[in-house]
């Protein structure tokens, strides 16, 4: 294998031409896996492109809430697409070579997307507490241009933060191995496989772990719990019902996200009471799970949503 060599402040820069995607080594119905991965990948495309489809298309639906629930869609499509086929390629076709430039664009697109699929449900948690605590001032505090800054603020510094984080890799020189035990280009077990020294990049990939995970899910704790507080302090049973009900598609999404993350984290890192391949199985269905089930919470528990997608439904069955 030749290696590309670039000089760095006076310092060699070993570049492979790529890496190899070893894991589930010891897995042992790998096909069968990725198989249903495959159709994960095709209802998280069929479900939100419909999701965004019926919300675009319907100017009822042009709120800020549902600009949000949009937000959430496009990144779905963007997560399990930057890592399903990926892994279709690698564990069903074995062909787990990925050249170098491209495992840094996999790198990039999954770390952001994971990133402001965090944040995405950190802005429905700020429509659901403007909502249901600020219900006279929803024209001032929400509203579409400014729901559409606050989306545009969480992915122009997502990009920003994890084009930095990407780009600070091309620093690093591997010089032995080039076999990286994860699902896809993941970021730390490629860091690791540096001949040089990789503090910055362990530092960075640390630091951005818990904002990303801390930042978006304290909003989100603190956001309900001002809510409980508005919610129980209403005379009226059913005016609490009512409030409480609008949030449960998105309590859903939030279980469906953290959970699992923080499980792997507190069992994985901390505990070392997982082996690598459970591991790795373990990550990759907590980054693809999420965003095939996201469309389906919010088309069944959304009316608004579930009685267009029945009507486009009936419309498709009733049609020339």
């Amino acid at each position: 294998m030749s290696f590309l060599r670039t000089v760095l402040n006076d310092s060699v820069i070993i570049h492979p031409p790529g890496f190899y995607i070893i894991g589930f080594e010891t897995f042992p119905y790998i096909s069968i896996y990725i198989i249903f991965l495959a159709f994960v990948y095709v209802v998280t495309l069929v479900f939100n492109i419909l999701l965004i489809y019926i919300i675009a298309c319907d100017h009822n639906l042009h709120t800020p809430k549902f600009m949000a629930v949009v937000n959430l869609a496009v990144i779905d499509v963007f997560l399990n697409t930057s890592i399903i086929p990926s892994m279709i390629k690698t564990f069903l076709f074995k062909d787990n070579f990925v050249p170098f430039n491209l495992c840094l664009l996999q790198m990039y697109v999954y770390y952001t997307a994971t990133s402001l699929e965090s944040y995405a449900l950190a802005v429905l948690a700020y429509d659901r507490f403007i909502a249901i605590c600020f219900p006279l001032r929803q024209n001032l505090f929400n509203t579409l241009p400014i729901m559409s800054c606050i989306v545009g603020l969480t992915w122009v510094c997502n990009l920003g933060r994890v084009a930095y984080s990407t780009a600070i890799m091309t620093r690093l020189s591997f010089c032995n191995s080039v076999r990286v035990f994860s699902y896809f280009c993941d970021y730390a077990p490629v860091f690791r496989l540096a001949c040089n020294d990789y503090t910055l990049q362990w530092s960075v990939a640390s630091t951005s772990s818990m904002v990303n995970l801390m930042c978006p899910f304290t909003f989100i704790v603190l956001s309900y719990g001002s809510i409980l507080v508005t919610v129980f302090r209403m005379k009226s049973v059913g005016s609490r019902m009512k409030a409480l009900a609008t949030c449960i598609e998105h309590l859903i999404l939030v279980a469906v996200f953290y959970i699992p993350i923080f499980s792997i984290f507190l069992i994985g890192f901390y505990l070392r009471l997982i082996d690598p391949d459970q591991r790795v199985l373990s990550l990759s269905l907590a980054s693809c799970i999420p965003p095939c089930i996201n469309p389906i919470v919010y088309s069944w528990k959304t009316k608004d949503i579930k009685t267009r997608a029945l009507a486009l439904v009936y419309r498709m069955k009733t049609g020339p």
